[in-house]
């Protein structure tokens, strides 16, 4: 599932969730069947939660929570079971771990070209004149609009996107070879050693830490 508010653009693999906080504008989109559970918070509630929207790691606590709230569907203050239901969801949302899977956007409509043109495909690696030149733009001109308008060169930008799509299908199940090939590495070596410079831990290492706060 992908969902995107303003310049930016989350990806949320299967069994992971999105904090939207409220009244923030944006689009929700499909790639394939989706069963999705949705959970309305007061803002009265006063919860600690992030003011922008994340990703965050269902632990399998959290998921029963998130699976009871629906069922029962309205948590009502008066009800104890209810409202000690609702403290601790609201608890395990504070606690949830954000996951470093979204991007930004560039606005300048030739830019914005570019980058959906690697959005949609990570492993695509036509150079960034290549790029440029399908799009009828200088490279001189994506590169002063990514600097200004996004804070890094393209190149930064295109690995931060093929990041992004490696944790989710790390999360999804897929192995290293699959990811590597997926977002454009003919190595998975070079995949690796990317993703440890980035995070400090290799893939492996990295989901098998991921799983074990489900346990």
């Amino acid at each position: 599932m992908e969902v995107s508010s303003e310049q930016s653009v989350w990806l949320i693999p299967p069994h992971f969730a999105v904090w939207i906080p409220a009244r923030t504008h944006h689009r929700i989109h499909m790639r394939g069947p989706v069963s999705m559970r949705t959970l309305y918070l007061r803002t009265t509630l006063k919860a600690r939660l992030d003011p922008r929207c994340a990703v965050l790691h269902v632990t399998p606590l959290l998921r029963e929570l998130i699976l009871e709230t629906v069922r029962i569907r309205q948590l009502r203050l008066r009800n104890r079971y209810e409202c000690a239901l609702r403290d601790l969801l609201i608890s395990q949302l504070e606690k949830a771990s954000p996951m470093p899977t979204f991007v930004t956007l560039p606005r300048e409509k030739r830019a914005l070209a570019v980058a959906q043109a690697i959005l949609h495909n990570p492993a695509e690696s036509k150079t960034m004149a290549a790029l440029c030149a399908e799009a009828g733009v200088s490279v001189r001109t994506i590169e002063r609009a990514f600097r200004r308008e996004i804070g890094s060169s393209f190149e930064l930008w295109r690995r931060q996107v093929r990041l992004t799509t490696a944790v989710e299908l790390l999360v999804s199940g897929y192995s290293i070879k699959e990811i590597a090939h997926k977002i454009g590495y003919c190595q998975p070596s070079a995949f690796v050693e990317m993703f440890r410079r980035t995070f400090g831990i290799t893939p492996k290492a990295w989901i098998s830490s991921l799983e074990s706060l489900s346990q």
